[in-house]
């Protein structure tokens, strides 16, 4: 019995630091599809938003 106590005392450690890579693989994953929501919302909403920038410089005098 002291020798199976033995045995997974010694394997507790290998077993609790093996997620490190895991979630750096998750952050990653998370990152990049960050990344891919920012370019689609600026591909779709691009050409309205600046739009509207120009629509407010043209429609003030101090730019004129």
């Amino acid at each position: 019995m002291n020798y199976l106590k033995a045995c997974v005392r010694g394997r507790q450690g290998f077993f609790s630091g093996g997620d490190r890579g895991a979630t750096a693989v998750e952050y990653g994953l998370m990152a990049s599809l960050i990344a891919v929501v920012i370019v689609v919302a600026v591909m779709a909403f691009g050409s309205s938003v600046n739009g509207l920038f120009q629509l407010a410089v043209d429609s003030t005098p101090f730019f004129k």
